[in-house]
């Protein structure tokens, strides 16, 4: 019980971690250019990990499987992390909390190793989701998406098939999350740092306040939720798990309106319930859809073994 109950605290501490990132990225953003923050953010998290490596006493042997893995997934991730930080450069991080988290309902339509069709209600759940991001959008009225909340939305859809690649490429094969999150940093500190050459003297005299928000965004919302998630699934259940990872877009909103001074108008207001509730419904018909088709699968295999 006193495990459980440590791992369903860490994952509630990152999903806060992963809430706030929204605002340090928008705080970070307002004084450096996007590039130079995702260069940042990744080479720092680079050098955190490779002093992780160095720590261990027991060094684990680096397989193919990692490094091929890791390679492709850095190259998405980086995608994903530069359409995510330009939007919520231009949007709130409230907004930017509440739409990312659409990736929740977009991955099972992406991810298709589960067999069967989603149930209708899982449709109905994701309309409601998107029913709230018309009105996330809205100010004072319905109009067409900001250049922000627009980006945010095509993060969500490039984060939910990044979701669903990390899942075909690691499941079943034997993969060291800390090499995987390694090779996955260090492809993107290569990737930005052409980019954010030009920008490395604006970069270098910061000042302390910007760099502690470089580095919260990659000791914490990088490095240590990713590995902190790691460790906290395997003390509790996927249904627990997924729940707590679940209030990120709660926290997104309680930082970015305490913290950021953000407001909420009445349509964004509204948005906001609709989202959570859309995101939880279908959260909840996809785990319960998924289990039914383990349960089936089992059956069918306990069967097939009895008849032969």
């Amino acid at each position: 019980m006193f495990v459980t109950r440590r791992a369903d605290l860490v994952l509630l501490l990152v999903a806060l971690v992963w809430g706030s990132s929204y605002l340090s990225a928008k705080t970070a953003t307002a004084v450096l250019p996007v590039l130079a923050v995702l260069f940042a953010r990744y080479a720092l998290s680079a050098l955190a990990c490779g002093a992780l490596i160095g720590l261990r006493r027991r060094p684990r042997r680096w397989t193919r499987d990692e490094v091929r893995s890791g390679s492709v997934l850095g190259i998405t991730q980086a995608v994903v992390l530069a359409v995510e930080t330009y939007g919520v450069a231009h949007t709130s991080a409230a907004n930017a909390g509440l739409i990312i988290s659409l990736t929740i309902v977009l991955t099972p339509l992406l991810d298709r190793r589960g067999g069967r069709r989603l149930p209708p209600t899982f449709f109905v759940a994701a309309g409601l989701c998107v029913l709230a991001v018309g009105l996330l959008t809205s100010s004072t009225g319905l109009h067409a998406p900001r250049l922000g909340d627009a980006l945010m939305l095509a993060a969500a859809v490039i984060r939910a098939g990044h979701v669903a690649l990390v899942g075909r490429l690691t499941v079943g094969r034997p993969v060291d999350p800390l090499h995987l999150t390694t090779i996955q940093t260090v492809v993107g500190t290569a990737l930005f740092l052409p980019l954010a050459i030009p920008h490395l003297p604006e970069l270098a005299h910061s000042s302390a306040t910007t760099w502690y928000q470089l580095l919260y965004l990659a000791l914490f919302c990088s490095v240590f939720a990713f590995l902190a998630q790691t460790w906290a699934v395997q003390g509790t259940s996927a249904s627990r798990a997924s729940l707590l990872l679940g209030t990120e877009p709660i926290w997104a909103v309680a930082i970015g309106i305490s913290l950021g001074g953000e407001r909420l108008t009445v349509w964004t207001t509204l948005g906001a319930a609709l989202m959570i509730a859309g995101t939880y419904w279908g959260q909840s018909v996809e785990r319960a859809h998924r289990t039914s088709v383990s349960k089936s699968s089992s059956v069918i295999v306990s069967r097939s073994g009895q008849n032969s």
